[in-house]
C-alpha cells in the first residue's frame, strides 16, 4: 500500500470515552474521517461504571470545544457549567449525544486486540514509515476483522487494569484466591447489593488517593445509617499521615476534590474508620470466613470481612506490542511526560499543559492520550486530555504551528502529589501544613462523596 493511499485512511481512535470522543470531534472539524472503536456496549463504558460517584470538575470543565460545535446544530446544550456531575451524568448528557452525532464513525463492542505496521512488525526498519497501521479487531458476536489506517489515537483509558494491594506491585499472596471478598472500584453503597455486602462489616480500604476517599465517606454514611450498624472502615496506608494526606482541602481549587479529603479525615476523627500507616500489604489469608492482611513487616492485622483495593491503576500495552513506543521506565508513560507528571518530583502546582511533543514515539502516527498517557501516574484532569488531542489531530493534519501552540490554562491545584517523599511510610511533613501547602483546614463534616455542595448539588 503506497503512502498516498495511506493519506485517505480513516485515524483509529481507540476508545469512546472523553478523550476519544473529544479527539473524533477535532478529526472532523479537521476534516479528517475517525474510525473510533469501543469495547464496550456503549459511550463512556468505563465512566458508567463508576456513575455513582461525583466528579471533581465542573460541567464548565468537563466538555471539549470541538465537540461543543459538534452537537451544537442537535440543539444540544451544556448543564450549568458550575455543577459537578456523576460519571452517570457525565455519560447520559454528553457521551452519549456526543456518539450519536458521530454516528457510524464510533463502533461499540469492538476490542482492539493487537496495532502494528503492515508487514513490518517492530523489529523491520524498511520503508516502516510509509505502511500503514494494520488493527486486529474482535467483535463481541465472535467475528475477528483486519483495519488499515493511517494513524492511531489510543484513548483506552486504565480502567480495564487495577493496581493490586501488594505492595510490591503484584498481587498480595492469596489475593486471588480471596477475589470473592475483594473489589478493585468504589461500590455504590446507594445500591441494595453493596448495601447488603458491607453494611454492619468491617472493611479494609487500601489506597491513599480520591477514590479511597470516596469509599470512607461513603461507608461513613452508611455507618451513620439505621441499616448501617456495625460497619466499620480499616484504612490502609503505605505512608505516614501528614498535612498533605487529606489533600488540598479548602486551598483545593477544585473545591469538590478538597471536600472530598475533608470527608475522608471527617471518617477518621469521628471514629468510622481506623488508619493503619506504613503499611504494605504481602499477603492475605482466610480466618475462617474472614481475611487477614499481612504486612512486608510481618504486622497481621485484625480480621475483616471485606477489602476494597483502590491503589491506582495501570495501562494495558499488550495490543501495542508490535509498536515502537518510547515508554519511561516508572510509570509507563511517554518519555517526556513522564518528567511532568512523576509523583516521586512533583509536590504543589500542576502539570503544564502538553501535546504533540510530549506524547510523540519513536513509532511515527501513534499517540496515547488521555488517563492512558500518564500511564500509571495517579491523577489527570478531563480538561488535560482535550488539549492533548487537540494537539495531536493538528499534528496528524499536518498543522505543526497549532499542534505546538497550547491553549489551554490550568489552575494551581492547591494539592501535594509527593515532593519526592511518594509512598514512603515516614513522611516527615507537619501536620499542619505539610510543607508545602496550605494549612490544614478546619474540619467540616460531609455526606458521601456524590454530595459534594461546593459542585451546586
Amino acid at each position: 500500500m503506497t503512502a498516498i493511499a495511506t493519506d485517505h485512511l480513516p485515524v483509529l481512535v481507540i476508545g469512546a470515552g472523553p478523550a476519544g470522543l473529544a479527539a473524533a470531534a477535532h478529526l472532523v472539524e479537521r476534516g479528517l474521517e475517525p474510525l473510533v472503536l469501543e469495547a464496550g456496549p456503549a459511550a463512556g463504558a468505563a465512566v458508567r461504571d463508576w456513575s455513582h460517584v461525583r466528579l471533581f470538575s465542573t460541567w464548565g470543565e468537563l466538555t471539549d470545544p470541538a465537540a461543543e460545535k459538534l452537537l451544537a446544530p442537535t440543539g444540544w446544550v451544556r448543564p450549568d457549567a458550575k455543577t459537578c456531575p456523576t460519571g452517570g451524568d457525565w455519560a447520559e448528557k454528553y457521551l452519549r449525544p456526543l456518539a450519536d452525532v458521530l454516528g457510524d464513525k464510533v463502533h461499540f463492542g469492538a476490542t482492539v486486540t493487537g496495532v502494528s505496521r503492515a508487514g513490518r512488525d517492530r523489529i523491520v526498519d524498511a520503508d516502516r514509515e510509509a505502511q500503514p497501521f494494520v488493527v486486529h479487531v474482535a467483535h463481541a458476536d465472535g467475528r475477528e476483522e483486519r483495519l488499515f489506517v493511517r494513524a492511531v489515537i489510543d484513548a483506552s483509558g486504565t480502567w480495564s487494569t487495577p493496581s493490586p494491594a501488594g505492595a510490591s506491585g503484584l498481587p498480595a499472596l492469596g489475593e486471588k484466591a480471596a477475589a470473592d471478598r475483594l473489589a478493585y472500584r468504589v461500590p455504590d453503597l446507594k445500591g441494595p447489593a453493596a448495601r447488603a455486602r458491607y453494611a454492619g462489616k468491617r472493611t479494609a480500604v487500601i489506597g491513599s488517593g480520591a477514590s479511597a476517599f470516596t469509599a470512607l465517606a461513603s461507608l461513613a454514611d452508611l455507618a451513620e445509617s439505621e441499616d448501617g450498624e456495625g460497619t466499620k472502615a480499616v484504612w490502609i496506608l503505605r505512608r505516614g499521615i501528614s498535612g498533605s494526606t487529606f489533600g488540598g482541602g479548602t486551598a483545593d481549587q477544585l473545591p469538590a476534590r478538597g471536600a472530598l479529603g475533608l470527608a475522608a479525615k471527617a471518617a477518621v476523627e469521628e471514629g468510622h474508620a481506623d488508619a493503619v500507616t506504613g503499611f504494605r500489604t504481602d499477603a492475605i489469608e482466610r480466618d475462617g470466613e474472614r481475611l487477614v492482611l499481612v504486612g512486608e513487616d510481618g504486622r497481621r492485622l485484625d480480621p475483616v470481612d471485606e477489602v476494597i483495593v483502590l491503589t491506582g491503576f495501570r495501562p494495558d500495552l499488550s495490543f501495542l506490542d508490535e509498536l515502537r513506543l518510547g515508554l519511561d521506565e516508572r510509570l509507563q508513560a511517554p518519555v517526556a511526560l513522564a518528567p511532568l507528571i512523576d509523583p516521586n518530583q512533583h509536590s504543589c502546582g500542576t502539570v503544564y499543559p502538553h501535546g504533540v511533543n510530549e506524547l510523540s514515539h519513536p513509532e511515527q502516527g501513534v499517540y496515547l492520550v488521555g488517563m492512558k498517557s500518564y500511564g500509571r501516574a495517579p491523577t489527570f484532569l478531563a480538561l488535560t486530555g482535550y488539549e492533548q488531542v487537540r494537539s495531536v489531530v493538528a499534528a496528524i493534519a499536518g498543522d505543526r504551528e497549532a499542534a505546538e501552540r497550547v491553549e489551554l490554562v490550568l489552575p494551581e491545584t492547591g494539592v501535594c502529589g509527593g515532593a519526592g517523599l511518594f509512598d514512603q511510610p515516614d513522611t516527615e511533613q507537619s501536620a499542619e501544613g505539610g510543607g508545602c501547602c496550605a494549612p490544614a483546614p478546619a474540619l467540616i463534616r460531609l455526606g458521601t462523596a456524590d454530595q459534594a455542595p461546593s459542585c451546586g448539588s
